[in-house]
């Protein structure tokens, strides 16, 4: 059973489906796989995932897990009731082989927000395990253990990075389960405190590590639809977000539709009021000296804010953004599948998008064209470009 815990999940999964249950209950949603790695056959998987898919829906939160849960400042005492009755349902999700006949494979997870959020994650690490196990049944570890303690050097011992500090953002990617938890334990004795915390909620609690997250682009994306009017989805997005935490998890995602029109929404009111904003797509010096340049322009002293970088990090690319922003805002570095999936193949490549709210289609259109979702769709696209006055490259 490759998850055994429902905590095995990244923490912004919990914190948006509060939301969900405060604010949005009834909302209907729709996600889809995706694969981005070209030419790889996931078909003979599909028995197996389908197989994890049933365990997965046995699991429920223990005492232990909810009272942890409980104790986390931002978790609301009745959302904790509501997750002690929780239980993930299969008849929400498909699992088929795609009609392209290449190897792909169609995931489809529809129905309640509020019941279907908490598959992606999962999900995500079950393709990719059972992916490794049938494609490299020998490969060993020692590799991985040989390039982690290589990173931690370069990272501990340089001198000038003593407060660069990384934070484990890898579930979705990660080699195996096993790999994950054992990486995680190697950086906590390795590094000390230039070790953040973790994503991963379920390890966060074994290791005794700070979970870490706020919002994922599903969030915003939903607003395409929950929102009072297209072009203020973003808008109404944040400020659901702050009537929910009243200022707590102050963590804003800026690339849902491309940095440009992030900061003409990410106003004076939202400057002052976040803690600060996380790159996910496009070059990542020329997004910080914008956001920094933003906030200065709107007479917030950047100093104060934090800028989370999480988009395909490796521990040089960290070095290289410590070195180019520090002293002029604070920082939080995200490493994901460089973490949890560097043991030797290649990693898979694959999300998981919501594409439907309440019927209608949402996209994500990010700085780096090849992260976007919901381009199936022309004509929706086309309407957000122009809602938006999105660039062609925004695509």
């Amino acid at each position: 059973m490759i998850i055994q815990s429902l905590l095995d999940t990244d923490l912004y999964k919990f914190t948006m489906m509060q939301v969900v249950l405060h604010q949005y209950p009834a909302a209907q949603v729709e996600y889809r796989f995706r694969c981005r790695t070209p030419d790889v056959d996931l078909v003979p998987l599909i028995g197996g995932i389908r197989e994890e898919l049933e365990k997965l829906c046995t699991l429920r939160f223990t005492e232990e897990e909810l009272a942890y849960l409980a104790g986390l400042r931002f978790i609301d005492s009745d959302f904790v009731d509501f997750l002690g009755l929780f239980q993930l349902n299969a008849k929400y999700v498909t699992i088929e082989p795609s009609a392209k006949a290449n190897g792909e494979i169609e995931i489809v997870i529809a129905g309640p927000w509020l019941h279907t959020i908490m598959f992606e994650v999962p999900l995500l690490a079950i393709v990719n395990e059972l992916y490794f196990r049938a494609t490299c049944p020998d490969v060993g570890l020692d590799e991985g253990r040989a390039r982690l303690r290589a990173k931690i050097a370069m990272l501990r011992d340089t001198p000038g990075y003593e407060n660069a500090r990384i934070a484990d953002y890898g579930t979705r990617r990660r080699f195996s389960r096993d790999w994950h938890e054992e990486m995680l334990g190697i950086l906590r004795r390795e590094l000390g405190a230039q070790l953040a915390g973790t994503s991963n909620v379920w390890f966060a609690m074994r290791q005794d590590l700070r979970p870490i997250g706020s919002m994922a682009h599903e969030y915003l994306q939903a607003f395409q639809s929950l929102g009072p009017r297209l072009r203020d989805s973003q808008t109404a997005a944040l400020e659901a977000w702050a009537r929910e935490y009243r200022g707590d998890l102050g963590i804003a995602l800026s690339d849902v539709y491309g940095l440009e029109a992030f900061l003409r929404d990410f106003d004076m009111y939202f400057c002052k009021l976040f803690d600060g904003a996380r790159h996910d797509s496009g070059d990542p010096i020329a997004w910080g000296d914008r956001v920094i340049a933003h906030y200065e322009a709107n007479r917030v002293d950047p100093r104060t804010k934090t800028l989370v970088f999480s988009d395909s990090l490796d521990i040089p690319r960290v070095m290289t953004l410590y070195r180019h922003f520090a002293g002029r805002c604070l920082l939080s570095f995200g490493v994901g599948t460089n973490l949890t999936n560097d043991v030797g193949p290649q990693p898979l490549n694959i999300v998981i998008k919501m594409t439907r709210c309440n019927g209608q289609p949402v996209a994500k259109l990010s700085d780096s064209p090849g992260k976007s979702m919901g381009v199936e769709d022309p004509d929706y696209i086309a309407y957000l470009r122009r809602v938006f006055d999105l660039p062609p490259s925004a695509l």
